[in-house]
């Protein structure tokens, strides 16, 4: 079994004489047989490891290690987020490979389907960091919108046999109190979320005109090991260990659902055995926290004190964005209805983010300028 992953995108191909020792891993044996005699091969681009964050990255590792039978292929773009590091556990493994390369390339990703012989595609590609996106949004609009576009066009000429596509929460826009289900509007408010709405709307195009097998996915924020630190919880405990102030953008009473990295590897795996073509899942949490509560908590881990005068000294507000959602609130009971429900609590999950983080801060080049304020 091959898996390829090219900076967002895993391939996984069945070698049919293994399927016999992988299926003893498995109690309904029938079941899995006809999941890998559909999957062929597995793709899974990530093109920037931003949002590999930890989500492609993790589930690159998950797939290297728990299904030794499948060779890895991971095409990533080594974007300025990126980092090799993270994937040093299992850059010497026998089924893990690694290619650079970018998807906006249609010349490149074209001759990729075609020597790879790809049957799945895991699209996690994209430019993600929200405050870049108001100053580099023809950019975003580029890699987000004009590499999907490539992408899914490629992987519907090479027939391949499954597209899931990974989006964003931010999609729904901001909502104070209204839960949003997968049937809500599209009404994003910044040039990240919009990019990341209208490559939805090409995917989507491929199974309304051709049946193409897509399935998106909508997903709350992910947290844990391996994601640059411009992203909020990364970048609250880097800057605390680094003996700084968490920089809050505007009153820090946005809220936001925070998921660990690895109880999204499990949705991902979810979605990719059980989800049904045309369809769109959220992966949410109904753990909610605001931007000042995040702090204080980390503050008290991190600089141990309970003192709240003494959790002001390591708070610094600062100029908010041109547009912040207060919320995004989502029902999740479609995915919940496939067997998937997060399990790792916040104290265990933000535990083990602050252990790492304080090990692995320089696995980026010139990372300290991802702990300013504002996109330097």
């Amino acid at each position: 079994m091959h898996v390829c992953i090219f900076s967002v995108v895993v391939l996984f191909s069945v070698i049919s004489e293994k399927i016999k020792v992988i299926c003893e891993y498995f109690p309904n044996i029938q079941q899995l047989r006809k999941i890998f005699k559909s999957l062929g091969k597995l793709t899974f681009f990530t093109n920037n490891v931003c949002f590999s964050l930890n989500s492609a990255s993790h589930m690159v590792v998950s797939l290297v290690e728990d299904y030794p039978n499948y060779m890895i292929i991971n095409l990533d773009k080594l974007d300025y987020c990126a980092s090799l590091k993270n994937l040093e556990i299992i850059s010497n493994k026998q089924n893990y490979k690694f290619i650079q390369g970018d998807i906006c390339d249609s010349h490149f990703v074209k001759q990729l389907f075609e020597t790879e012989k790809i049957d799945i595609v895991l699209h996690f590609a994209a430019q993600t960091h929200v405050d870049l996106s108001f100053v580099r949004a023809f950019e975003f609009t580029y890699v987000n919108v004009y590499g999907t576009h490539v992408l899914v066009s490629a992987a519907h000429e090479a027939r391949v046999e499954k597209f899931i596509y990974v989006s964003t929460d931010e999609v729904y826009g901001g909502s104070l109190d209204k839960e949003f289900d997968e049937s809500s509007p599209k009404q994003p408010t910044n040039p990240y979320a919009s990019s990341k709405a209208a490559a939805e709307c090409f995917v989507q195009s491929y199974w309304e005109r051709y049946k193409f097998p897509v399935v998106i996915t909508r997903s709350s924020n992910v947290y844990g090991p391996h994601q640059y630190p411009e992203k909020v919880i990364p970048k609250f405990i880097s800057l605390l260990q680094h003996n700084r102030k968490c920089c809050i953008h505007g009153s820090g009473l946005q809220t936001r659902n925070f998921l660990y990295a690895t109880d999204v590897v499990e949705a991902f795996l979810t979605v990719l055995k059980k989800g049904k073509p045309g369809e769109i899942y959220n992966i949410g949490t109904n753990f909610e926290m605001s931007v000042v509560q995040l702090a204080k908590e980390l503050i008290q881990l991190i600089k141990e004190t309970n003192s709240e005068s003494e959790m002001e000294n390591w708070v610094d507000y600062v100029n908010d964005r041109p547009t912040n959602d207060m919320r995004y609130p989502m029902k999740s009971e479609k995915i919940h209805g496939l067997g998937w429900r997060p399990k790792v609590p916040w104290k265990e999950g933000i535990k083990k983010t602050i252990e790492w983080y304080r090990e692995n801060f320089h696995n980026w080049k010139n990372v300290e300028k991802a702990l300013e304020p504002f996109p330097v």
